[in-house]
């Protein structure tokens, strides 16, 4: 079982910096941004839990207040099915910096 700390305290941290982001930087593709890495990892959830599942099921647009909600809940969903799989851990640290290094934070 791997340590999935770094990726829940990499998860938590990006989802903190976008809820005290302004509306106008939401809107200039920060949420965009952010959506896109919930739905990466959301995805990658389901192809751990659910390997047989040809086709992932694409995680809503809930809005650009919401989105850090659907960074954090997606991210702490793919730690706990990395933590039971042995899965690649660094691989979604990368994913979650690379996306907040796009946003600008």
């Amino acid at each position: 079982m791997d340590d999935v700390t770094p990726l829940l305290t990499a998860v938590d941290a990006f989802a903190d910096r976008l809820r005290t982001l302004p509306q106008s930087r939401l809107s200039r593709g920060a949420a965009a941004e952010a959506l896109a890495l919930a739905r990466e990892l959301a995805a990658r959830t389901q192809r751990i839990e659910e390997p047989e599942v040809s086709e992932v099921r694409e995680m809503p647009d809930a809005g650009m207040f919401a989105v850090a909600d659907q960074v954090a809940v997606a991210g702490h969903d793919l730690a706990e099915a990395l933590s039971a799989s042995g899965g690649d851990v660094a691989e979604a640290v990368r994913l979650v910096e690379a996306a907040a290094h796009r946003c600008g934070l």
